[in-house]
């Protein structure tokens, strides 16, 4: 946890070199890199692939099974 905490502030907070306007503008941004973060960003535990295509490729190999079974 720790971790993905410190990649958020340094991935997002601090990359805001002018500041935040608001506390809305603060939770917009982050829900927008929640999103990322778990659909889009390539995590070195995945072998540098998304989550959005490790699940892919594991409903794939579902349907595969299915279809040989």
């Amino acid at each position: 946890m720790e971790n993905t905490i410190g990649l958020y502030k340094t991935e997002l907070i601090q990359r805001q070199a002018t500041g935040w306007a608001s506390r809305q503008e603060v939770e917009t941004a982050t829900a927008r890199w929640v999103a990322w973060f778990n659909r889009h960003r390539l995590h070195s535990s995945l072998g540098y692939d998304s989550p959005l295509d490790i699940e892919a490729a594991y409903t794939h190999k579902q349907a595969l099974l299915k279809q040989a079974a």
